[in-house]
């Protein structure tokens, strides 16, 4: 008598979360439950349970399985267009339960030409990521037009949160009702983009940072790329990522194969910032740090007037301010007097710097900072050596040049001779300067790409991660901070390869807490630049007070952006202590778990950063108060079976009042009355914020 076959689903959980495989068929494997951990209800019973009365599409969705809606795989060979109906070849799987594991799967249609194999893993905090790679068996090229991963989503998923934006005021929520069809964010501007959505999310009707379930979908790649939701009235819901392609962008010849770059799907069943935790979690893992210094950018203090005297005089208000990373900014090299020259040339400018920069670099290391100088190797202007040598080095069709932007053209990184430059020069310049850290910067959108005949932004990027990961292979100790004219390069994928992200070119800090606070949504403290910005913006104009910019930076890899020899005795004591209190409390800020309270008033913000003992919080009020009675401020993400003693940390704002006894002597209280009843709230005026300290009492 034959064996029965085993028909129990494969479960991945972790963390609370689990994702359910059905590998049952002779086709591809379908997903019954992205979601709640199951707990013990694993076995051959729960496959009939889950069963819907419409087909679940498998992991590749097509019309032959019923699916109506985008293709997961779409592609043409030779004109002719071939539906592929997959056969399962392999499915392996390593789980532990509660401690998450990989999925790997093989499967090919021979009629087609076309292999797959995809992977599926969740991490021990129960992020889920994805790639798939398509493999052509036959003779005739296969002209790949796109392969996304995706998820299924259930009914109750009624909502939708991205993002859009713009330069200086990156990371603008935007909500809408998930009805019928399907809502695309599709990215053509050869970089994430300001307006790039980082995550799309989908949630229960309402759903908050504290409240209500949601999934998110994340591609990991700094390129074009497409996010989308669909709807079908007869059908399930998806949740999907991955590279947008261009026509002939990827043809695959003969055993050639491309992979899609990972995506990371997240779940919550507490709101955003479970979902936010386990992001988080996974970029601390994959790429532990140590401690981030504090640093000081000269950019707004000197833009390019780069005289040795006055770069010498803000290094040493620098360190007396308690700075620990000095970072020399644009116009160090050749012909760069201004941003319409030079680009490319990199080349220590000998017209200024005549002893290179060792004497500057040698008097900031020993005010005991770290040295580190900015580049921006992906562009060139027009006007320099590199341009005018090698105009076939730029990115682009050799018959006509690319639009301008900036006063720069894009350089051809996938061209062996620019990118051996690029490595030879910036190489150099590390290994004679003995760089502590990079900022990358790319402060452009890529037009029309070319490169060898082809749209050119896969090889593009491709070639940026290469030099990213040479450079760092040469110099394993080099930092590198990934800015694109503020935050139009924020993703996993460029953030497996740096260290930090230039959060935004506006250090205007009401615009600052709305900018860190959804961007933080994928990104980390630990990992978002966050810079004192000098009284007056120089994006908004708009002046606030050193308290507010210094709290507002705070809470991130805290730095500063402000001309220090213009600031008075009092504003540099001032800023010292903050910075002191940064340190203090940074092995929280860059460890902790970041919560966002759901605070009823608009005018007002809650946000901290929570480990077992110890948290911080803040309390801001971003604009003034319609209501005239007393604000309460909940406190989210304690224990609430455990006693904690709460006091204020840092400066009192200025001109606050009605306070109560927990701002003037430290209060105890347990966490249930915290997160619940909350602490009653001083009066602010706007523009201010209050840093609060809360430990757990041991004893």
């Amino acid at each position: 008598m034959s064996e029965e076959p085993d028909l129990s689903p494969v479960i991945l959980s972790a963390a609370g979360a689990a994702l359910v495989i059905d590998g049952s068929g002779s086709d591809l494997p379908r997903v019954r439950h992205f979601g709640a951990d199951l707990g013990p209800a694993a076995g051959p019973d729960l496959l009939p349970a889950l069963a819907a009365p419409t087909p679940v599409a498998p992991l590749l969705p097509a019309q032959g399985d019923s699916w109506y809606g985008r293709p997961g795989l779409s592609g043409e060979r030779a004109g002719e267009h071939w539906p592929v109906r997959w056969t399962l070849d392999r499915f392996d799987a390593e789980a532990t339960p509660g401690r998450g594991g990989t999925v790997t799967i093989a499967a090919s249609d021979e009629r087609a030409g076309l292999e797959l194999v995809s992977e599926l893993t969740m991490d021990a905090g129960g992020l889920v990521t994805m790639r798939h790679t398509v493999r052509n068996t036959a003779a005739s090229p296969y002209r790949l037009q796109g392969l996304t991963c995706a998820l299924p989503l259930p009914a109750r998923a009624g909502e939708l949160l991205d993002f859009t934006g713009r330069w200086a005021l990156e990371k603008v929520p935007q909500r809408r009702a998930f009805g019928h069809g399907a809502w695309s964010r599709e990215n053509r501007r050869g970089r994430t983009g300001h307006d790039g959505t980082g995550l799309l999310v989908a949630g229960t009707n309402g759903f908050g940072f504290r409240s209500g379930e949601v999934w998110a979908v994340h591609t990991g790649w700094s390129g074009n790329h497409v996010h989308y939701a669909e709807r079908l009235h007869d059908g399930p819901c998806l949740l999907a990522g991955g590279e947008l392609l261009e026509p002939g962008e990827i043809v695959l010849g003969e055993g050639e194969s491309y992979s899609t770059p990972l995506v990371y799907f997240t779940w919550s069943g507490g709101g955003l910032d479970e979902a936010s935790a386990r992001l988080h979690d996974h970029l601390r893992a994959a790429r532990p740090l140590p401690v981030r210094p504090v640093t000081l950018n000269n950019w707004e203090a000197t833009y390019f007037d780069h005289g040795l005297d006055r770069l010498l005089e803000l290094a040493e208000r620098a360190a007396t301010a308690g700075v620990e990373r000095f970072v020399l900014d644009d116009g160090w090299f050749r012909h760069r007097r201004h941003d319409r020259a030079g680009l490319g040339d990199w080349y220590v400018d000998e017209g200024v710097w005549p002893d290179g920069l060792r004497p500057l670099a040698d008097r900031v290391r020993k005010l005991g900072m770290q040295f580190g100088l900015w580049f921006e190797p992906e562009m060139v202007n027009p006007d320099s050596d590199l341009a005018r040598e090698h105009p076939d080095w730029i990115l682009g069709r050799a018959e006509r040049t690319p639009p301008l932007q900036r006063n720069q053209l894009v350089l051809d990184l996938a061209r062996p001779q620019a990118y051996d430059y690029l490595l030879e020069r910036i190489d150099t310049i590390v290994t004679e300067y003995e760089l502590d850290y990079i900022k990358w910067d790319h402060n452009r959108d890529i037009a029309e790409p070319v490169h060898d005949g082809v749209a050119g932004v896969h090889a593009q990027t491709s070639a940026a991660y290469r030099l990213l990961d040479e450079l760092r292979r040469r110099h394993p100790a080099l930092e590198i901070e990934s800015c694109s004219s503020g935050g139009a390069r924020v993703d996993l994928g460029v953030l497996a390869r740096t260290d930090r992200v230039w959060t935004s070119d506006s250090n205007d800090a009401l615009d600052r807490q709305a900018i860190q606070r959804w961007t933080g949504l994928l990104v980390p403290p630990d990992r978002l630049g966050c810079h004192v910005g000098a009284p007056r913006d120089h994006c908004t104009g708009r002046r606030l007070p050193l308290a507010f910019r210094a709290a507002t930076a705070l809470f991130g890899h805290m730095g500063v952006e402000w001309d220090l020899t213009s600031a008075s005795a009092s504003e540099l004591e001032e800023l010292a202590t903050w910075i002191a209190l940064h340190k203090r409390l940074r092995p929280v800020l860059h460890a902790g778990r970041v919560v966002r309270a759901d605070h009823a008033d608009p005018s007002s913000l809650v946000h901290g950063v929570v480990l077992p003992e110890h948290a911080v919080f803040a309390f801001v009020r971003l604009d003034s108060r319609v209501e005239t009675g007393p604000d309460t401020l909940r406190l989210p993400g304690l224990d609430p079976d455990a006693l904690y003693e709460v006091s204020v940390a840092g400066p009192l704002p200025e001109r606050a009042a009605a306070l109560p006894r927990w701002v003037e002597e430290p209060v105890r209280l347990h966490g249930a009355v915290l997160g619940e009843l909350g602490l009653p709230a001083p009066v602010l005026r706007p523009t201010s914020a209050l840093v609060i300290e809360v430990r757990r009492v041991t004893s």
